[in-house]
């Protein structure tokens, strides 16, 4: 199996290919693999620089070390690639440069947009985090109880893998949270990021594995530094005579949407990345060169 998935790696990048068979031909998995990687990487729309998040009135600054995905090749991944149950989709997702969404080392950060108003951060340092975790806890069972019946693996949030921290003065919140998905080896690892700003919250969450947190705690500079509101969007914008206020305080957004006419929590929607399904042997050598020759091609390109 491990060979497969180097192979299927491997063809992917070659220049050139094509996957063809004749009629009488037995079509191997390695074949099919293999095309079904590069047709999706081949139909991706990557993208750096000045992105523009529409829906929130925001901006993403993505710099050369980073790729961004619209909304139709991030649910690609997330549920062709990463297994994910269709229909949770995001405005778009962010990559490193120097990796591929078919790697088992990959990771991401989804990006998404709740227009639910002026977030207060009045009550910020009164927030009991361990107590908040509990009823997280309750709520990730419902959502595993359901995904189960659909045929889905079960989820189970083990607790903090970082506190959370609130900005006050970048408006800025994370925190991250491990999670068990099924009887997979390797927990999940969900880093997530909200920007306040006037009319909502712009939502950017990691998925890696909990072995990659060092790797991500790297990137959360890079990450928080990149994403922001365009002038007049921002959180000091507010203006209270006009401007709606959500029925929510910063509690709420690390726990999940409440639901105004409920006042119960949401369970905060939460992706899964396959940890496993692809097994690579020295493929880092590889991308390496590929994307060396990439950016040689980039700052040298033919007349």
């Amino acid at each position: 199996m491990k060979a497969r998935y180097v192979i299927g790696l491997l063809i992917l990048f070659m220049p050139g290919f094509t996957f063809a068979a004749s009629a009488t031909e037995e079509v191997s998995e390695d074949e099919k693999y293999a095309a079904w990687t590069k047709e999706i990487w081949d139909s991706m729309d990557r993208k750096s620089g000045i992105i523009e998040i529409k829906e929130a009135g925001a901006v993403l600054n993505v710099p050369e070390s980073f790729y961004f995905l619209n909304t139709k090749d991030s649910e690609k991944v997330l549920v062709e690639v990463w297994g994910n149950p269709p229909g949770q989709t995001t405005l778009g997702m962010l990559f490193p440069a120097n990796m591929t969404p078919f790697e088992a080392s990959s990771w991401a950060v989804t990006i998404d947009y709740e227009e639910d108003g002026y977030v207060s951060d009045e009550n910020a340092n009164e927030i009991d985090y361990d107590d908040l975790l509990g009823q997280m806890k309750e709520d990730t069972l419902n959502s595993s109880n359901a995904r189960v019946k659909e045929g889905y693996e079960s989820i189970k949030l083990i607790g903090w893998a970082a506190t959370p921290y609130y900005d006050s003065n970048e408006k800025k919140l994370h925190w991250a949270k491990e999670y068990k998905f099924g009887d997979q080896e390797t927990n999940t690892l969900n880093y997530n990021i909200r920007v306040l700003g006037r009319k909502g919250v712009l939502v950017l969450n990691f998925i890696a594995g909990m072995d990659q947190k060092p790797v991500i705690e790297s990137n959360i500079g890079a990450v928080l530094a990149l994403a922001d509101f365009d002038q007049g969007s921002r959180y000091s914008d507010f203006d209270p005579d006009i401007d709606k206020v959500a029925a929510y305080g910063l509690g709420a957004l690390v726990a999940g949407k409440v639901i105004a006419k409920t006042g119960f929590l949401a369970a905060a929607l939460i992706f899964l990345k396959k940890f496993g399904v692809i097994i690579v042997i020295g493929i880092g050598v590889f991308l390496k060169r590929l994307f060396s020759k990439r950016k040689a091609s980039q700052a040298n390109p033919a007349p």
